[in-house]
């Protein structure tokens, strides 16, 4: 059965009307060694200690009475969900907060997310992994409860710059070669002006180290917030883009070189920025699950045991009951003060899809928020599906062809009716 939520949520307070914002951290790092998220070619190797810590960046805002979080991880993926599903009831039941866009930075050095407390899931194999999900799920809602609890007066400024150098498309050879090059950020300050977030919106694979590389790590993500706290003095998060087929440009270096070159871009741009006072804030919410046919059938026996190989079983036990009856990724859209668009949606997409959305949506700014609220794998253009490849087969792409155009579709007729430009649908 198709399982959706629609909602449309519009804070009409006029009691109420003020900005407000908050931000907290935690570690998100497994204490214990686990499975390693990202190269198949790992299987299921345990970890071998930490690079460098991982962590749940969360921002809270209050918009004249209506809350919204955004929690950036230094995961592969966003939670399962299970997991979100359980981060989202504490939220709500200690913070008041309803919806919320919580998407991985997509390192390729963070644990796996996917197992389950079931034999040949998980359990008895894979514990210290049952056990870290509960961490993870308590340090995220952790971060989201105190950032609500150390909500203040804010302001507001958003702004993206064209930058070269910095991703390419690694996936297709004809050219003009699609790759997203806006480079977005969200800063916030407090009402005196002091910075108090800077989350930054980008579209590049953090893959600088190799499989063979054991350690927990941020990969470059690591090093651009933390260079961005340190000037800054704001909380810095950050949230993957489209980034299916974007790869770094390697011509940066290795991931310490890139991340600090990237953070340069994203502090002129910061500093180019003049947050100010909202004087009606607003937010509008959608949010949907919706429901692709797959294909790829992963109860097949013949197919199963490639997988098996190729991954490791309890992995793919998971992904059979996740796909059993069909591929259905998270969409959630919002529109902030009725002019900054915030797309998450559960899944690597290939950059033409948010290149495309931010064309036609017509705001002031659009922040596309990929491998969020959940994960189903690549969402290949129709283009891509036909010149076939890594990222556009079945393997690793199992909705349907022109899922991802319907997504987008879906996504830009929400902004426009929360816009007052469509009307919505009768019931």
């Amino acid at each position: 059965m198709k399982q959706s939520l629609l909602c449309l949520f519009w804070a009409a307070s006029l009691c109420a009307q003020s900005f407000e914002a908050g931000t907290a951290r935690r570690d998100v790092t497994p204490k214990e060694p686990v499975p390693m998220w990202g190269y198949g070619d790992r299987h299921d190797k345990l970890s071998q200690g930490v690079m460098d810590p991982l962590y749940a960046e969360a921002l809270v805002m209050n918009l004249g009475g209506a809350k919204l979080a955004i929690v950036g991880l230094d995961l592969g993926r966003a939670p399962t969900q299970q997991s979100l599903e359980r981060i989202r009831t504490r939220i709500r039941k200690e913070a008041g907060i309803e919806y919320s866009f919580i998407g991985g930075s997509h390192t390729h050095h963070g644990p796996v997310l996917e197992l389950t407390d079931a034999d040949g899931k998980g359990r008895g194999k894979f514990d210290a992994t049952l056990r870290y999900y509960t961490q993870m799920e308590n340090a995220i809602a952790d971060a989201v409860v105190e950032a609500n609890s150390k909500l203040q007066p804010a302001r507001l400024a958003t702004g993206s710059v064209h930058v070269e150098g910095f991703n390419v498309n690694r996936h297709t050879k004809f050219e003009p070669k699609p790759s997203d090059k806006d480079l977005a950020v969200m800063r916030i300050d407090t009402a005196e002006g002091k910075p108090l977030a800077v989350l930054v919106n980008w579209a590049a694979h953090p893959t600088t180290l190799p499989s063979s590389t054991m350690q927990f790590s941020a990969d470059y993500v690591g090093v651009l917030k933390q260079r961005i706290a340190a000037e800054t003095g704001a909380s810095a998060l950050f949230i993957q883009g489209a980034a299916g087929d974007q790869s770094i440009d390697r011509s940066k270096g290795d991931y310490k070189s890139y991340g600090t070159a990237l953070a340069a871009e994203v502090l002129k741009l910061d500093l180019s920025l003049t947050p100010q006072s909202v004087d009606k804030p607003s937010l509008k919410i959608k949010e949907e699950r919706l429901h692709f046919t797959p294909r790829v059938d992963l109860r097949n026996p013949f197919i199963a045991t490639m997988f098996d190989k190729a991954f490791f079983p309890e992995l793919v036990s998971n992904y059979q009951d996740e796909y059993a009856n069909g591929v259905q990724p998270l969409l959630t859209v919002a529109l902030v003060n009725g002019d900054i668009a915030l797309v998450g949606a559960s899944g690597e997409f290939f950059s033409n899809h948010a290149i495309q959305l931010k064309k036609r949506a017509r705001v002031k700014q659009l922040f596309f928020f990929g491998y969020c609220n959940g994960y189903h794998q690549y969402f290949p253009t129709i283009e891509a599906v036909a010149e076939g490849g890594y990222g556009a087969d079945p393997t690793v792409a199992p909705a349907a062809v022109g899922a991802g155009e319907q997504i987008m579709n879906t996504a830009l007729t929400w902004i426009y009716q929360m816009l007052g430009k469509i009307p919505e649908k009768s019931k």
